[in-house]
């Protein structure tokens, strides 16, 4: 089988990245190792324990290719503030959308939610689909890339992008080298039902051990419901996990401070080892790595996914833009312009949420103090803090023609 472009993955942003060529008159084809199907939406079922913090540049991508109504019309959560304090000290800080004239600074959606809209769209396009397919070798043939896949078919397109996450198959068997580091943290997600209301706010203790968030989420009338991410150390993890559901409860209360009132009830927990990882380069003829496959970052900030699809737009841009000038889109100079594009805002971000990491992970007390003290002098800095909101939106920097205004 032979295509013009070959997308390994169909997750958000390898999804998100066919959309975006849909009318390009390429002929795509979306491999992927699960059955691609939707499932009916349930808006009783519980919440999926993975979510994302959509950015205004995400919801706008996503307008414009048609898959925010399929969100919206499941389960979406809007929030307008943000509020960050040092569980360590008497530092804190307070975001909101109003300060930059914004209604929202972004929409806690499940992961699960995102990508069922996505398959909805792809479903009613002419982009070809390839369910349980998964990749086993992959060389070079000529101009093309051949892959192999674990079934024995063979697929052939001379642009092949690796879409298909932090542990990507394309990237391994094509050789493309990382630098990597564990921040030796695991991440606890799961949903949880507190006693009082989020007020529509995502909400963030620095802990001695890592971050703990807590963001909303669109429960049922009268149920007030947060998606957390607890990160900490891999004992205290492994301690946590261990706990009955009444014990995390308790634990997880009092780590919060019981800012949103006693935790009443928690779903099932899942605990994912932390883990930076960034590809030395993004491209290389015929070859382009986006999303997770080519960055992935700390979840302190929510920013992955955000990061993830920006890439996809803009590598989308550069492709419809190399069309339209007759040039080969497999040649390493059309794609290295995607690369100077995206590696810099992505290298900037990850710096930005390892010196926090570091930052707020700090013992001695003269870090401490400073950064008690710097929380507060940000705080009565309106222009510093609409600087961070405007970032947080997504509407900073080089931004793609999807994502802009």
């Amino acid at each position: 089988m032979r295509a013009d472009l070959i997308i390994v993955g169909a997750g958000m942003v390898g999804s998100t990245l066919a959309l975006a060529l849909e009318h390009s008159g390429l002929d795509i084809l979306i491999v992927d190792g699960s059955s691609l199907s939707v499932a009916p939406f349930d808006a009783q079922a519980a919440f999926e324990p993975r979510v994302s913090a959509l950015s205004m540049a995400s919801q706008r991508i996503l307008e414009r290719l048609g898959v925010w109504p399929g969100i919206a019309a499941r389960r979406a959560c809007p929030y307008g503030e943000m509020r960050v304090w040092d569980g360590s000290g008497t530092g804190s800080i307070h975001f909101a959308a109003a300060s930059v004239h914004a209604q929202t600074l972004g929409h806690i959606v499940e992961n699960r939610v995102v990508q069922d809209a996505l398959l909805e769209r792809l479903h009613d396009s002419q982009i070809g689909l390839l369910p349980g397919a998964r990749l086993e070798q992959l060389r070079r043939s000529g101009d093309d890339w051949l892959l192999t896949l674990t079934d024995g078919r063979q697929l052939r397109a001379p642009l092949l992008v690796a879409a298909d996450g932090a542990n990507s198959a394309v990237r391994r068997l094509a050789g493309c080298a990382t630098r990597e580091w564990d921040y030796l943290h695991h991440a606890i997600v799961t949903s949880v039902r507190c006693e009082r209301p989020h007020q529509a706010t995502a909400w963030q203790r620095f802990t001695d051990d890592g971050p703990l968030a807590f963001l909303p989420l669109a429960g049922p009338a009268g149920e007030h419901w947060c998606s957390i991410v607890w990160s900490t150390i891999p004992v205290e993890a492994e301690r946590l996990m261990a706990l009955d559901d009444e014990a995390f409860c308790a634990e997880l209360g009092k780590a919060f401070e019981s800012r949103r009132g006693k935790v009443l009830h928690a779903d099932r927990r899942l605990c994912i080892p932390l883990r930076q990882r960034h590809a030395k380069r993004y491209v290389e003829p015929g070859l382009a790595l986006i999303g997770d496959a080519a960055h992935t970052i700390h979840p302190l900030a929510g920013q992955g996914v955000n990061l993830g699809f920006l890439d996809a737009a803009v590598l989308a841009e550069v492709l419809l833009h190399a069309a339209m000038r007759g040039e080969s889109l497999s040649e390493e100079r059309v794609l290295s312009r995607y690369e100077r594009r995206r590696m810099p805002h992505n290298l900037a971000m990850m710096a930005a949420m390892e010196g926090f990491q570091r930052l707020f992970q700090a013992d001695p007390l003269p870090l401490r103090l400073l950064r008690n003290v710097g929380l507060d002098l940000v705080d009565g800095q309106a222009e510093a803090k609409a600087l961070f909101v405007r970032q947080a939106l997504g509407l900073a920097g080089d931004l793609p023609e999807l994502a802009r205004a």
